[in-house]
């Protein structure tokens, strides 16, 4: 509890002291870049760099069934050989200027990330535009490329949280292109040819549904001139829009046998989509429930009550067709059953009693207190207006989100909660082999420890255990290259 009340002053201190984050949402900016595009633009010229986000329609829900992987799989050659440049040429002019460029696929886009000192900002255009309308697809790029991911997909079948997030997406997704691994599987990698590849980036690499988003030490127009420049030669097609889900969900228990001492567990439930007035509500209940780490009722019942686990989390997660609220623990084998029963009895619990006065005022001061961190620097600038965008908010969002976290009624949280937390409903799949017959007793004991953490895939389609947890409370799931991982920003995306 004292812990609690520390962190809480700390965050509400912290969000009195940063005035950057209302100052920066005041001056966002949209800049005109035709019909197809969507640009938002924050000036500040403290330090010499400017940062990009940049969203193309090229997300891993593109994928055909038969070539699951090839949105990652092109997204990991985009530095690899353009225009009249070889991969090693292209690497090195960015490496010779300082230009961090990488780029991640969620379900829906493909993010692309640069940040660079602000005179390279011209260059690191260029090369951008370069990869972007002349790919090489080199046989060795691509051999080499290949060779990697498939051996990250083999070496996952032995990891437990591997196991169970792909199990889970396809459990939870019934059949939808969301459901198939981002990172595709050993045959379906096999099968993708450089034609594949090239075909998705001219179909897919294109100005409709194009989203910028650009932060740091350049004016407005550079900016519009600068972007107009790169992305005029671009296709102003738009991809078919991705189906409608139906059915979300499996409810039950999925086993996957697996010989380990510390199965994991991921267990989800329909969530609520971006634009329904009940988001934010949700996104509140949702950090009581298990998005506030210790403060977190899960934490409370299965870690520090149980001793089940060493950390137990949820997250609300958007997509553009779904959403899912959804989490992750690992146990021990012997506890496998009573931990999904205390999982299970929370949430009718929450759904059934709702929450109190005191986690609604903890979680807001939280939620509100922590927001300014995003913008801490340019690039988490770039990247938190990035995030924004793809959810479909509008500009004026950033400077309201705080006073609609604060608005929140415990009236509304404990509807919504009756709305989200209905455990008949939970998909639950285990990767491991619970031992049958043992039930771990009521006392608490010391907590399990995490197993290795796997290498981040925003890999996978679905919740990516981070202990081995779900994933963080985002707008969206970023589903990263295994091959070449986004760029970390010191704060991830806040709703």
């Amino acid at each position: 509890m004292k812990a609690r009340i520390l962190i809480a002053f700390f965050l509400s201190a912290l969000g009195a002291l940063l005035t950057i984050a209302p100052v920066a949402a005041a001056d966002i900016k949209a800049l005109d870049l035709g019909k197809a595009a969507e640009v938002w633009f924050s000036e500040d010229h403290t330090v010499p760099i400017v940062a990009f986000s940049i969203s193309l329609p090229a997300g891993s829900g593109y994928d055909p069934a038969s070539k699951a992987g090839l949105a990652t799989f092109a997204a990991a050659l985009l530095d690899e050989g353009a225009g009249n440049m070889d991969s090693r040429a292209f690497q090195e002019a960015l490496a010779s200027h300082a230009i961090q460029l990488s780029a991640s696929v969620e379900r829906d886009d493909m993010v692309i990330s640069i940040v660079t000192l602000s005179e390279n900002a011209p260059l690191a255009m260029r090369l951008l535009q370069t990869a972007l309308t002349r790919p090489h697809f080199d046989a060795e790029a691509v051999a080499r490329v290949r060779a990697q991911m498939i051996q990250s997909i083999q070496d996952g079948k032995s990891r437990p949280p591997t196991v169970a997030r792909r199990a889970f997406a396809k459990a939870f997704f019934n059949g939808h292109p969301y459901g198939l691994p981002s990172d595709g599987d050993i045959d379906t990698i096999a099968a993708i040819t450089a034609e594949d590849l090239r075909g998705f980036a001219k179909t897919h690499w294109v100005k409709g549904g194009l989203q910028i988003a650009v932060a740091g030490d350049i004016t407005a127009a550079a900016a519009q001139k600068l972007l107009g420049d790169t992305f005029r030669p671009l296709s102003s097609a738009t991809p078919r829009p991705l189906p409608n889900v139906g059915r979300l969900g499996s409810p039950g228990v999925h086993v996957l046998q697996m010989p380990v001492p510390q199965p994991t567990i991921l267990f989800g439930l329909p969530g609520i989509m971006r634009a329904d007035p009940d988001f934010i509500p949700g996104y509140v209940a949702n950090y009581i429930l298990g998005g506030g780490g210790f403060s977190s009722r899960l934490t409370d019942e299965v870690r520090v009550k149980r001793g089940l686990t060493y950390g137990i989390s949820t997250s609300l997660t958007a997509y553009r067709k779904a959403s899912v609220m959804a989490g992750s623990v690992a146990t021990r084998a012997d506890a496998v059953h009573q931990t999904i029963q205390v999982v299970k009895d929370t949430l009718a619990g929450f759904a059934a009693n709702g929450a109190t006065q005191a986690e609604l005022d903890d979680a807001k001061t939280f939620l509100t207190g922590s927001f300014p961190l995003a913008f801490a620097s340019n690039a988490g600038i770039a990247s938190q207006l990035g995030t924004f965008q793809r959810q479909g908010l509008d500009i004026g969002y950033v400077a309201r989100r705080n006073a609609l976290i604060q608005a929140v009624t415990l009236d509304e949280v404990n509807r919504v909660a009756k709305r989200l937390f209905d455990p008949a409903r939970l998909t639950v799949v285990v990767a491991g082999t619970p031992a049958e017959g043992k039930t771990a007793p009521q006392t608490a004991k010391p907590p399990v420890r995490p197993a290795p953490q796997v290498p981040p895939q925003s890999a996978a389609p679905v919740p990516a255990p981070a202990t081995p947890g779900p994933p963080k409370p985002t707008e969206t799931q970023t589903n990263k290259s295994i091959v070449k991982p986004a760029a970390k920003t010191p704060q991830q995306p806040r709703p």
